[in-house]
């Protein structure tokens, strides 16, 4: 039987929404201030209004259908602009909720997190932030599907396509401050008591910090281009795994100068200027067009420039 829109409760999409991002009834429930019994009613009668089961409960928590993830976004995008339309002008963050899934590597986050919750306390905010794992150089589908608010990063991939669409894209995106990468090992490595040369650089075993797996990165595009290679021994998808590995080998790895002190091995570690060029990265936070005018988004983005400015100030 097909669908009466006339006759839809729209509460029952805010459940669909939330249970979407969630992955768990209790956890949708308490968003929504609603009990896990008047959540899981809603649900079911979702179910009956649609014709079919959304959802299936699996070990980790309630596993959307195909149909299901095809409605998301367009569900979510609806919601937004409904938000929008009815939401006050003004966002008071001492009496105003909201939660935030902001997207960073945990190097990202050991710099931004807590310039941002000293600014909620500051602020008296009723702010909840949930960082979530970056895994990739490309998080538009993240944002475009509604699994993050916001992410930060250097996008090298993913920036590029949002510029050459121009008004129409539907991401938006600001700089935050930009990386500055070295060559990090421990100290007492034989490399570390002379200046580093090109030769020493690439003849060195290496970590590669790769949030996709994949066996090759920034650096390695820039040796190709003068016709050297390194030996890569070990990737991982962590800065803070590799700033311990790399305090219990020879291995060097490169990583941004302003994340060293926050992995906690500092003392351990020592650092030596790149012996090639490598272009400053970009740091920049995106998120979807249907936030861009939302007071509590625009709130969030400027406290993460306010959170970032020393390191941009840096940079400069």
């Amino acid at each position: 039987m097909p669908l009466n829109f006339r006759t839809l409760d729209l509460n029952l999409l805010r459940v669909f929404d939330r249970l979407m991002a969630e992955g768990s009834l209790t956890r949708a429930a308490a968003s929504l201030a609603m009990t896990q019994p008047a959540a899981s009613h809603a649900l079911k009668r979702l179910h009956e209004a649609v014709g079919e089961a959304l959802f299936v409960r699996s070990a980790f928590g309630m596993k959307p259908t195909p149909r299901a993830e095809a409605l998301w976004p367009q569900v979510r995008a609806a919601l937004g602009a409904l938000q929008q339309a009815l939401a006050p002008a003004a966002f008071d963050p001492r009496h105003d909720p909201a939660n935030f899934r902001v997207a960073m590597a945990d190097a990202t986050a050991a710099l931004l997190a807590p310039p941002l919750v000293a600014a909620i306390e500051a602020q008296q905010a009723l702010v909840n932030l949930r960082v979530m794992p970056l895994a990739t150089r490309d998080p538009r589908r993240l944002l475009e599907q509604g699994q993050a608010d916001l992410a930060i990063g250097h996008f090298p991939e993913a920036l590029p396509a949002i510029i050459a669409e121009g008004e129409h894209a539907a991401l938006r995106h600001a700089r935050v401050y930009d990386m500055h990468y070295v060559c990090v090992m421990r100290r007492g490595h034989p490399l570390a008591r002379k200046a580093l040369t090109l030769d020493a650089y690439c003849n060195a075993h290496h970590l590669l910090v790769s949030f996709s797996g994949r066996p090759h990165g920034l650096v390695d595009q820039a040796l190709a281009a003068l016709g050297r290679q390194r030996r890569i021994v070990l990737t991982v998808n962590q800065f803070f795994t590799a700033g311990l590995v790399v305090t219990q080998s020879n291995l060097l790895t490169v990583l941004p100068s302003t994340f060293v002190a926050a992995t906690g091995y500092d003392s351990a570690l020592v650092t030596r200027e790149l012996p090639f060029d490598l272009a400053h990265a970009p740091v920049e936070m995106l998120w979807h067009v249907r936030d861009d005018a939302a007071p509590a988004h625009a709130w969030l983005r400027a406290r993460v420039q306010q959170a970032a400015a020393p390191q941009a100030r840096r940079a400069a």
